[in-house]
């Protein structure tokens, strides 16, 4: 078993959410809660290590009494540039990551990434049956050159990345509904209904 002490975790909410309408999704109310409390509260069950990759509205994240990182560069360059950024910014030796629109996630979803990534691979990432969820995943940060080497050179795609690492899809097609995320406003209001108490 990975000890505590060893992970970090980090919510990435750097994006410009344009289907939101520029909304800072990780801001938005999800049943009178801010987004990004869900994904802070899923990673406080595994580490206190845990970091907040924000691009704008940093005052606002700070609020929730954990460090805010940017991206090294403004010009959004997608969810590697915040897991860069987070793993820069990590001592420890595996790094958790989440988006900020994926509230049904819980920290026994974050386990079972984690009691599968074994000694020999590099990262492990949320399958649901049907697809990956590449911002859902494990990841040791020895990675952490590679990345910035890939970034360097151009690169964005998430999943080209980590492809080129020993990777293992962990299995959630028992319960793919967890990674339900928002991002327009019609979303918001049908995962809203869905859940419903």
């Amino acid at each position: 078993m990975i000890e505590h002490n060893v992970i970090s975790g980090v919510v990435l909410a750097g994006g410009r959410a344009r289907r939101m309408g520029q909304q800072d999704k990780g801001l938005i109310q999800f049943r009178q809660r801010p987004l990004v409390a869900y994904a802070l509260d899923a990673l406080a069950g595994i580490t206190d290590q845990i970091s907040i990759s924000a691009n704008r509205n940093q005052a606002a994240y700070e609020r929730f009494g954990y460090p805010v990182i940017t991206d090294d560069r403004d010009t959004f360059d997608g969810p590697l540039a915040g897991i860069l950024a987070a793993m820069t910014n990590s001592s420890a030796d595996i790094l958790l990551v989440l988006p900020c629109d994926s509230p049904l996630i819980k920290t026994a979803h974050l386990q079972r990434l984690l009691s599968n990534l074994q000694t020999d691979q590099d990262i492990a990432v949320a399958f649901d049956g049907e697809r990956v969820h590449p911002v859902v995943m494990a990841l040791k940060t020895c990675l952490h050159k590679s990345l910035a080497e890939y970034l360097a050179s151009g690169e964005r795609k998430l999943q080209h990345w980590l492809h080129q690492h020993a990777l293992v899809e962990v299995d959630f097609s028992d319960q793919p509904q967890v990674f339900a995320n928002i991002n327009t406003p019609d979303e918001l209001a049908l995962l809203e209904q869905c859940v419903e108490d």
